[in-house]
Parts: structure tokens; C-alpha cells; sequence
């Protein structure tokens, strides 16, 4: 079993084996484990400051977040899945799934988990979603998009049947057949469930003109510091494709 570990015990060496422990056992990546260790940082100050501990072994770890690239899909590709002609049901109601999450912004467990009293009628007669997110209990109010309205009344049979609005499947089986949608669809880029999300942010929301304020309470993000992250994205993405039509317009000119 686990036992407790005196302060006084706390040295580099432990804290190194912690932070590999947390990365190999527990497959945490490099930024949670730095979370983690961060907040535990903050334990043992308190221990320094009241005299129980000398040093923070903590201060002496590499404690570096790593900038993660955020994959989205662009127009194209999503206008490709959208599309799309499947004859196999499973497939279909995949895409289906990942469409409205892309639509919405919402992530696969909170996907997984709406039912019929997150939808809301707003003033005008539109339809909104609201649900407080699984991870961090923020509440997300999305106004519905007519095709994200098309996808859940397709499903309306299984609503009735289980209260459920969508025919969610297990994560594990979810990213699995999106690879075979992917390459049914033409799109090369290893597909996931948290591509959704990241493309509503940019491609559905930021890239036609809504505010970065809104999408972020659409989103559900306690702050606007973590949806600037997007609007980063879509300069570097901007500035991508300007350095391919200038190419192009060069290429024109010789």
C-alpha cells in the first residue's frame, strides 16, 4: 500500500522519480505532468515557508511546457466529410457525431452525455445548447446551427428511444473509425475527437468574424488567454496560405 512521506523527506532525487512516474505510469504528457508537479510546488512552499523544509526540491526540476500544435480541419476537408455519401451506418453516424461537435465545440464527453434538457429555446425561437462542461464545470452556451439541427433531428427516433440525443460510441471505438473516415473522405490528417472541437474554434467561429470573447464562452474557456491560442493558429495558417499565393503569383509572372 501507499504510505504518507514526510516533508522532511522530500528530496531532488524523489521528485525526479515522481515526475518520471507520472509521465510512464500514469501516460501523462510533458505539460500535465508540469500541472501537477506545479501545484505540488506550491504544497511544499508552503512547508518551506513554515519551516518544515529547508528547500523546494521542486524548484530544481526542468519544469518547461511544451507548445502544443493544434490540428484543425480546414473548410474543404470539412465540407468533404460533410459531404460524403457512406454506406456503412457505423461510419455515418461517426461523422454525423464529429460534424455536430465541430458545429458546436463541444468535446466527446460532453458529446457523449446531452440529452434533451440541454436544449433551450432562446428569445427569438432559436434553439440553444447549454451544458456545463465535464472538465471543468464552465458553462457553454452555443446557439445551434441549422445543420447542427438537421444532424440531431436525423436522430430523433434514438432520442425518443433513450433520452439520449446522439448514438455516441465508446472514445477508443470513436477515434478508431474516425481513421477510416479520414481516408474515406480524402482527408490525410490523423483525425481524433479533439479535432472538433479545434476546428469550431477556428475554421466554423474565429475564421468568419465571431469575436474571440464569444467563442471563448462558447467554448466554455474560464478565460479569453485560452482561446487567443486559436487566433494564433489562424495567423500562422493565414500567413501559410499568402506564402502559397505568392508562390503561385510569381510563378505566374516568369
Amino acid at each position: 500500500g501507499v504510505s504518507d512521506i514526510e516533508v522532511k523527506a522530500l528530496d531532488a532525487q524523489l521528485m525526479e522519480e515522481y515526475q518520471h512516474y507520472l509521465m510512464t505510469v500514469r501516460s501523462n504528457n510533458n505539460n500535465t505532468t508540469v500541472k501537477y508537479l506545479r501545484n505540488l510546488s506550491k504544497v511544499v512552499n508552503l512547508a518551506k515557508t513554515r519551516g518544515l523544509i529547508q528547500t523546494n526540491p521542486i524548484d530544481l526540476l526542468p519544469l518547461k511546457m511544451q507548445t502544443v500544435e493544434r490540428e484543425f480541419l480546414t473548410q474543404d476537408e470539412l465540407k468533404r466529410l460533410e459531404e460524403k455519401q457512406i454506406g456503412i451506418s457505423r461510419l455515418e453516424q461517426v461523422r454525423d457525431i464529429f460534424l455536430f461537435c465541430c458545429l458546436t465545440g463541444l468535446a466527446y464527453v460532453d458529446v457523449a452525455s446531452l440529452s434533451m434538457e440541454n436544449i433551450v429555446e432562446g428569445k427569438r425561437g432559436r434553439q440553444w445548447l447549454r451544458k456545463a462542461r465535464n472538465k471543468t464545470n464552465n458553462m457553454c452556451n452555443i446557439p445551434l446551427l441549422r445543420p447542427a439541427l438537421r444532424i440531431l433531428e436525423k436522430y430523433a427516433e434514438y432520442r425518443t428511444a433513450t433520452g439520449r440525443l446522439l448514438p455516441v460510441p465508446s472514445n477508443q471505438k470513436m477515434n478508431a473509425y474516425l481513421k477510416e473516415l479520414a481516408t474515406l473522405c480524402g482527408v490525410t490528417k490523423n483525425l481524433t475527437t479533439h479535432f472538433a472541437r479545434h476546428t469550431f474554434a477556428t475554421t466554423v467561429t474565429l475564421a468568419n468574424g465571431a469575436s474571440l470573447e464569444n467563442v471563448s464562452k462558447m467554448l466554455g474557456h474560464s478565460s479569453v488567454r485560452m482561446t487567443q491560442h486559436y487566433a494564433k493558429i489562424l495567423n500562422s495558417s493565414i500567413e501559410r496560405d499568402m506564402d502559397k499565393i505568392e508562390s503561385e503569383l510569381i510563378g505566374e509572372d516568369e
